[in-house]
């Protein structure tokens, strides 16, 4: 597909840049230029230095710079509460804080960041770096929220310029799509395996406070790295222009009201939802089976979720690569089948019944500075058969995000593009809010009052409610999906 200039808007692209043809197998051609000659100074890695490869490369720098702060505040966020004296509801109320603002949020964000890309960017992260400063010194539960909320309302409006930044970007090049997001996506997880001990060392150190520091420590970095990136959206409108009538086309095509009356992004939407209800999983039932069930107790489980966070290494390359193979969807639904098969197998491996695992053996180990010393531990019977499904569902979801994402992109009118595709993030934001409570009171059924894994009636049951949810996710995308734009092609 020929990438030309658009008369109102120019995604990426000055006025004397090469127009480009994406060739199959990644490379790209020039076919069209208002210059005489490009400079071979002009490329890197066969990719347009100014308008691909340097922002392409700052962007994916400062992700990996914010994620390294993030996996350091992963394992604080509930001893923090303790540490101020929150009950267990009150630091459920503080977790959820930052998902309600960027469920509320997402639309004046993605107009925002459809106006400009860079600004949004900026400005959200800065609201980031404030609002995890002013974390690390609440002292009471009010200014806490606060602190929270703020950090919801600047990831909403970072999170929405980024996504539309990638978008102008992977537009110009479109057979790199897949592999670009990524990348983005496995150097986060990268990121959090690698700040996760760093913070587990800090805490214990200077205590959980410090360890918010550290996030906006990381966000100042990353906010330096988006200073210098281009603005990637120039309009023929000026802004005070795009409040009036005038500008309004774009908007209209990307209000959530029009795009919700299009079966394919009910059908994107009602999967990010399933994906959203797979994480409440991960996050409030999976570390309290893996303790019950591990031989090594709370230290087997954290060394089970920082294999599953490093699975994201291998799963999110392969959805990458699958993604601009044989297409977003397509590897949506893949992925998704195997995610929803891992947490549905979930009660099943808890009960014995995975017979084929029973008598094997297996060691699990990280380095140490990845699993904080947790050092090895041995896998056998129900315990091999949870660790491996829980390994698998990691990789599926991490193969599935960025087909998501791609496919999002695809979908997004022209002009809207974050506006557009904060849609379907902002549906799997609601679900995630009240998924936890959901799957509290399907486990209590389950359990009949009983805490312990070993006696519940059906132990697991609350992930395999997850899996549920993430294959009515999949098979609603499935029916109401038709074919992306670039599978049609």
């Amino acid at each position: 597909a020929t990438i030309w200039p658009s008369v109102d808007r120019v995604r990426c692209q000055p006025t004397d840049a090469p127009v480009l043809k994406a060739k199959t197998g990644g490379e790209v051609e020039v076919i069209k230029s208002n210059t005489d000659k490009v400079p071979s100074s002009g490329f890197i890695w066969g990719l347009p230095r100014d308008t691909v490869a340097g922002p392409l490369a700052l962007i994916l720098a400062a992700q990996f710079i914010l994620f390294i702060g993030v996996g350091a505040v992963i394992p604080s966020i509930p001893l923090y509460g303790k540490a101020i004296g929150l009950s267990a509801a009150a630091n459920g109320v503080v977790i959820s804080a930052p998902s309600v603002a960027l469920l509320l949020l997402a639309p004046f964000a993605g107009n925002f960041a459809d106006i400009a890309r860079k600004p949004a960017m900026v400005w959200g992260m800065a609201l980031i770096a404030i609002s995890d400063i002013g974390t690390a010194f609440a002292v009471s539960l009010p200014t806490l929220i606060l602190a929270r909320l703020g950090l919801g309302a600047g990831r909403c409006v970072s999170e929405a310029g980024e996504r539309g930044m990638l978008a102008d970007i992977a537009g110009l090049v479109p057979e790199l799509r897949g592999r670009a997001l990524a990348t983005q996506q496995a150097l986060g997880a990268l990121g959090i395996a690698i700040g996760a001990p760093l913070g587990g060392i800090v805490v214990e150190e200077y205590g959980p406070r410090a360890a918010f520091l550290c996030v906006s420590a990381a966000a100042l970095g990353a906010l330096i790295l988006y200073f210098f990136l281009p603005e990637t959206v120039k309009s023929a409108i000026l802004e005070e222009d795009v409040q009036n009538e005038g500008k309004s086309i774009a908007i209209e095509q990307g209000d959530w009201r029009k795009l919700l009356k299009q079966n394919q992004w009910k059908g994107l939407a009602l999967c990010q939802c399933g994906l959203s209800v797979g994480y409440a999983c991960k996050i409030g039932s999976i570390p309290i089976l893996a303790t019950g069930i591990l031989p090594n107790g709370a230290a087997g489980a954290g060394l089970l979720l920082a294999a599953a966070g490093l699975s994201g290494l291998v799963g999110a390359p392969a959805g990458g690569w699958l993604t601009d193979q044989v297409g977003a969807k397509s590897t949506i639904i893949l992925s998704g089948f195997i995610s929803s098969a891992c947490l549905i197998g979930v009660p099943f491996a808890l009960d014995g019944d995975l017979a084929i695992l029973n008598d094997s053996v297996v060691v699990l180990a990280l380095p140490s500075f990845l699993s904080r010393g947790a050092g090895e531990m041995l896998l056998q019977g129900p315990a091999l058969a949870f660790s491996a499904l829980v390994i698998g569902w990691s990789v599926g979801v991490a193969a599935q995000g960025p087909a998501l994402s791609a496919l999002a992109q695809e979908l997004a009118p022209e002009g809207a593009e974050s506006t557009a595709m904060a849609l379907p993030r902002a549906a799997g934001d609601g679900t995630y809010i009240v998924s936890p409570f959901l799957l509290g009171l399907v486990a209590d059924y389950a359990s009949l009052g009983d805490e312990t894994v070993t006696s519940a009636i059906l132990p697991g049951s609350e992930c395999a409610a997850a899996g549920l949810a993430t294959l009515l996710g999949v098979l609603s995308l499935i029916l109401l999906g038709g074919s992306s734009p670039i599978e049609e092609r």
